[in-house]
């Protein structure tokens, strides 16, 4: 093989660590491997392993740069807490969602006893404390940062509340021995949002845990840096091939959640509509930790409800019964039979469609003293006409168009989810790897999205 000047792309996951390689002087993807994630071991084997994998594909190419991302502390869980639930405390929770992380929980106005409680039980890896805009509400902020004086559980906190006090409320957290980090407010005027800076805090603390938690130190010395948790990497992808492809939606479809993207404004599309509540980012990611194909299987029937998986399925609840019990007892096993593969095919639509439920916006009428009009909350996917397709139950699907077509088919009048799209399908797992390179050689990246996802995966 000629010379090359070539790229490794790693994303450590929880379960496998995937490899890719890019010739940065020839435009081309030179190929893609994956193995086992070693992170109770030595999570450099893993690396290896894939490395070797690689090798074996494309033969014995130098790397001149080495980035990797990573989600293999099984994400971030965090919990936001803010003012008003639909003010600070929605922007904090966008803040923690952009960043990568995984909201187990939202409060709202002051923390009382029993949401203490819930916290020292649910025990997260940060928390996002926020609350007033610059110059409004001090009370609220300084109260929770003493009451969480109280908790044991030793959770870095993010100040990203009214100026006039972050200060303050990073004082009372320090004195009790408590790591606080400040940054700017997530809302410093009303319904205005500057989520920004609290994202990069928790990407950094992100990254920290992973570091520490899950043995990269070792695999650090072989990059040239852990530049992004793999949402993150994701979503940067997902954005630079908006620019060709234009306003699009991603579904993620793992074993334990369903991420959903959306790169697009989403204003209304109805004449006569008004938008209530913040104004949606352009490129907005949400998690849907209870629904998922093999650890969050049965929160996808719970949602859904059995008979909308016995009749998307075309199997009796027997069946159904059976394979999630299947499931329950090794969440690693694949499909065999008809009948657990019909069941999976319909887990999957359901999955996607309910994460695209939860994500989309919302229409309802109203009655003013002119007449009806329309009031919207959240983004207007109506018109987004390309879905992109990741994760292991998509990829590896006979027919992943179908179970978009079937989660696209249900009758939700008030839901703003697509109605009609093209599924374009991330067959070789490149999303992460583009998102990486896009931070060096965003131009290259950009191509290779193009190629990939315009002719790639029709040939």
């Amino acid at each position: 093989m000629a010379r090359v000047r070539a790229v490794l792309l790693i994303d450590f996951g929880s379960t496998y660590t995937k490899v890719a390689a890019v010739d940065v002087e020839g435009e081309a993807i030179l190929g893609v491997a994956q193995s086992g994630t070693t992170a109770s071991e030595d999570i450099s084997i893993g690396l290896e392993r894939a490395v070797a994998r690689l090798r074996a594909e494309i033969g014995d190419v130098a790397f001149a740069e080495r980035y990797a991302c990573s989600s293999a502390a099984g994400g971030l869980r965090m919990i936001a807490s803010g003012l008003v639930p639909s003010l600070t405390a929605e922007a904090a929770k966008r803040a923690a969602l952009g960043a990568g992380a995984k909201v187990v929980r939202t409060y709202s106005y002051e923390l009382t006893t029993e949401d203490l409680s819930e916290i020292a039980r649910l025990k997260p890896d940060i928390m996002l404390l926020t609350g007033g805009t610059d110059g409004g509400n001090r009370d609220a902020i300084l109260g929770n940062a003493r009451a969480l004086t109280r908790l044991e559980t030793p959770f870095p906190v993010v100040v990203a509340g009214n100026r006039a006090v972050c200060e303050a409320c990073a004082g009372i957290l320090t004195g009790a021995g408590r790591e606080a980090i400040r940054c700017e407010n997530v809302m410093p005027t009303f319904n205005q949002l500057n989520i920004g800076p609290a994202q990069a805090v928790i990407r950094e603390l992100f990254l920290k845990r992973i570091v520490a938690g899950k043995g990269l130190t070792k695999a650090q010395a072989l990059l040239d840096g852990i530049l992004m948790p793999t949402p993150s990497a994701v979503l940067a992808a997902l954005t630079l091939f908006a620019e060709d492809a234009g306003e699009l939606v991603a579904a993620d479809l793992g074993g334990a959640t369903t991420d959903i993207y959306s790169i697009t404004e989403g204003l209304p599309t109805r004449a006569g509509t008004i938008l209530k509540g913040l104004p949606e980012p352009y490129a907005k990611r949400t998690v849907e930790g209870d629904i998922g194909m093999r650890y969050s299987a049965r929160g996808v029937v719970e949602g859904a409800g059995m008979a909308a998986v016995c009749g998307a399925s075309g199997r009796a609840e027997g069946e159904v019964r059976a394979w999630l019990e299947k499931i329950d007892r090794c969440p690693d096993v694949l499909a065999e039979t008809g009948a657990e593969r019909d069941v999976d095919r319909a887990l999957a639509a359901l999955a996607i469609e309910l994460g695209l439920l939860r994500h989309a916006g919302e229409i309802e009428q109203v009655f003013t003293p002119m007449g009806v009009a329309y009031q919207q909350t959240g983004k207007d996917l109506t018109r987004v006409m390309t879905i992109v397709l990741t994760g292991g139950a998509l990829v590896h699907a006979e027919n992943p168009e179908a179970i978009l077509r079937r989660a696209l088919a249900g009758d939700h009048p008030s839901s703003l989810m697509p109605r009609e799209a093209r599924a374009v399908v991330d067959r070789r797992y490149i999303l992460f790897a583009m998102g990486l390179l896009s931070g060096t050689y965003r131009e290259l990246a950009r191509k290779l999205l193009k190629k990939e996802f315009r002719y790639g995966n029709s040939q």
